[in-house]
């Protein structure tokens, strides 16, 4: 089975989905791997070093979309401005695809339709769920962890303010008040960093386990009032699509809090399904100006409704970041930790030297998007009105 790693093409990713320890093991494994010349460069993984590893450079993305049996990426196919073509038009059928396809969020709907015309069998790591056995593979986690930290070094960066309480000659600055919507991992590292810069941190989370969470490391805990039977799967891991009108109490227990922010950072999600939109255009009228809001979750559609996919926007003297690669900021590490959970999905997935897919195995039904010419996932069928 070949193996591709092209070089990343969204605008400023520096990330790559094989690094040359991840190389080493699969050409261990017995697969070939074709590496784009400078795909791991920017995150300081060396073409010199990939070849040490067993690997075959290749210039041209064509030949390793051409030749891959399995094609390895960190983001979502793009346009491929060199080539003036679509990064799916150089792939065929039956070919396999391991990457953050985020199939659930609108913008991505269309590129998901032309996968499955393709014939492309997509997996996307967006939807690898949070069980034991799956944790090694689980890329969303680390880089919800890097997104959590950077995300707020890009806050603060933005803020005209200092982020701890500071005693000058002159009096007392009072420390900047961070909100954290969402208490996942992002939002759990966010807390934790913010903390460390000296912020005071209110946080939410629908779930109470989230929250008990956050609380432990030191945020103060907004209750939201939505009952715990509304807000969690049964098997009480993962928060459910709210009902519109829970959506709305939700919005309204937050609203004095997103008014009183020196930060948002924005991290809710719902597992396969488009991010609930929290935060409003009157909400973020509220805040004063100079404040911002990170929209970590903008991926699968943003928690803020005036966030602009992939921009840096100003909206009523609030800086709105939508950036959809935070943990590209941080290369070299979020490229170490995502080409382990590669690497160890792609080895959980091969039965003697070839992809099998198990369509009963919960890690292999979540995270299979496109099949024999056919969108499959559900969260995907539901955001796209078909189910």
């Amino acid at each position: 089975m070949v193996i591709g790693i092209p070089k990343e093409i969204l605008h400023g990713e520096k990330r790559v989905s094989g690094i040359p320890e991840t190389v080493r093991k699969m050409i261990a494994d017995g697969f070939e791997v074709l590496v784009e010349k400078g795909a791991g460069t920017e995150s300081h993984f060396f073409d010199e070093d990939y070849l040490a590893a067993g690997a075959k450079i290749i210039d041209d993305p064509e030949i390793i979309y051409r030749d891959a049996d399995v094609i390895l990426k960190v983001k979502e196919p793009q346009f491929n401005e060199e080539k003036n073509k679509h990064e799916i038009d150089m792939m065929h059928a039956c070919q396999y695809l391991i990457t953050f396809l985020h199939p659930a969020a609108p913008a991505n709907h269309e590129m998901i339709k032309k996968m499955a015309e393709k014939g492309v069998i997509g997996l996307t790591l967006d939807s690898v769920p949070r069980i034991g056995r799956a944790q090694s593979m689980d890329a969303l986690s680390s880089m919800s962890t890097c997104a959590g930290y950077k995300g707020v070094l890009m806050a603060a960066n933005n803020l005209s303010k200092f982020m701890p309480m500071i005693a000058s000659a002159v009096g007392m600055i009072k420390p900047a008040s961070v909100l954290v919507i969402g208490a996942g991992v992002a939002g759990l590292r966010a807390i934790a960093t913010a903390r460390g810069l000296g912020a005071v941190v209110h946080a939410a989370d629908i779930r109470p386990e989230a929250a008990e969470q956050a609380k432990s490391l030191g945020a103060r805990i907004i209750d939201l009032g939505i009952p715990e039977e509304l807000a969690l799967s049964p098997d009480k891991k993962f928060a459910k699509p709210l009902p519109e009108e829970w959506l709305e109490k939700e919005r309204a227990a937050l609203k004095e809090y997103v008014a009183k922010a020196d930060i948002v950072i924005a991290s809710a999600l719902v597992p396969g399904r488009v991010a609930p939109v929290l935060i409003t255009e009157k909400m973020v009228k509220s805040m004063q100006p100079g404040s911002c809001i990170v929209d970590i979750s903008i991926d699968q559609g943003g928690n803020c409704e005036l966030t602009v996919s992939g921009e840096r926007v100003i909206r009523h003297g609030v800086v709105i970041e939508g950036i959809k690669n935070i943990p590209g900021m941080i290369p070299n590490a979020s490229t170490w930790m995502f080409s382990n959970n590669v690497y160890n999905l792609l080895k959980y997935l091969s039965k003697d030297g070839k992809i099998v897919l198990d369509l009963n195995d919960e890690i292999v039904a979540s995270i299979l998007v496109t099949k024999d010419g056919k969108i499959v996932h559900a969260g995907t069928l539901e955001a796209m009105g078909q189910r």
